[in-house]
């Protein structure tokens, strides 16, 4: 009954936030994934002040980066787009600003040499079929142990 359900489960069957950190735990328990040595005093966007206080942030943002490729395959600007903010100016207006893409950049090149993620003919960086099937494992995982929770 159990390989019924996992064929009926996505990412897109688990709540956003529950399974980016799940999937960044299991990120990090491969230890496949080099963290780059300036992890604790880079900003993610110019809107920050401060680094992030996660720890493990850099397991977190692949993560996400992973799920975004999931559900929408994309390159680097519409990463960028997607960790946009808005940034606080003080007295003055706000205003958009987009994310680092060094970081994203350097995300995606740690999750391809995994093999997670792979480039598009026309461009743009997808989930791999190697990628998709770990992920959905994850997700099967993440459903399993909120059921049993309940």
């Amino acid at each position: 009954s159990d390989l019924c359900v996992m064929a009926h489960l996505s990412v897109k069957d688990v709540d956003g936030h529950i399974y980016i950190a799940a999937l960044a735990k299991f990120l990090k328990k491969t230890g496949k994934i080099r963290v780059p040595d300036y992890v604790d005093y880079v900003k993610l966007t110019v809107a920050n002040e401060q680094s992030p206080y996660d720890p493990d942030w850099f397991f977190v943002r692949c993560a996400a980066v992973l799920r975004h490729l999931y559900l929408r395959p994309t390159g680097m600007t519409g990463l960028s787009k997607a960790f946009s903010r808005s940034k606080r100016n003080g007295v003055a207006p706000r205003h958009h600003v987009r994310a680092t893409t060094a970081v994203l950049r350097r995300c995606l090149h740690e999750v391809e040499n995994m093999g997670l993620c792979e480039k598009r003919v026309d461009g743009g960086r997808t989930i791999s079929r190697i990628g998709r099937r770990d992920m959905d494992s994850v997700a099967y995982e993440t459903v399993k142990a909120i059921r049993a929770g309940k």
